[in-house]
């Protein structure tokens, strides 16, 4: 069992990612924005973390940035999801630190491969 981190503004996505990742047996924080997201890992550190690109405030991205300056976090398995698809938004998402990139609409299931893929290699 791991400890996810999973940050989105949008409730319906963040309870399907919450509600896929626990029937795996994970542990879930839940959080509605980057800022959050952040303070959340900081705070207790999980074993990977989900954050949505486009939220109020601190972005997906920023707190990826936040994220990776930590020496603490810095090597934490982050996947970003969002609507974002353009090649340009997947490169900045890489560039920034994401260990892995999904695109919305996203199939639970892959989501829950590419977790348990990370998962793997980190632990």
């Amino acid at each position: 069992m791991a400890r996810i981190l999973v940050a989105d503004d949008d409730v319906d996505i963040r309870e399907l990612v919450e509600f896929k990742l626990s029937t795996m047996g994970h542990e879930i924080t839940a959080v509605g924005d980057g800022a959050a997201a952040v303070e959340a890992c900081q705070a207790s550190r999980p074993d990977l973390a989900v954050l949505d690109v486009m939220m109020p405030g601190v972005s997906g991205l920023d707190a990826l940035r936040a994220i990776r300056a930590d020496p603490a976090l810095a090597d934490l398995p982050v996947i970003l999801l969002t609507a974002r698809a353009q090649e340009s938004d997947v490169e900045t998402g890489f560039d920034s630190g994401a260990d892995d990139y999904i695109t919305k609409p996203f199939s639970p299931r892959e989501l829950a491969s590419r977790v348990e893929a990370l998962l793997s290699r980190s632990g």
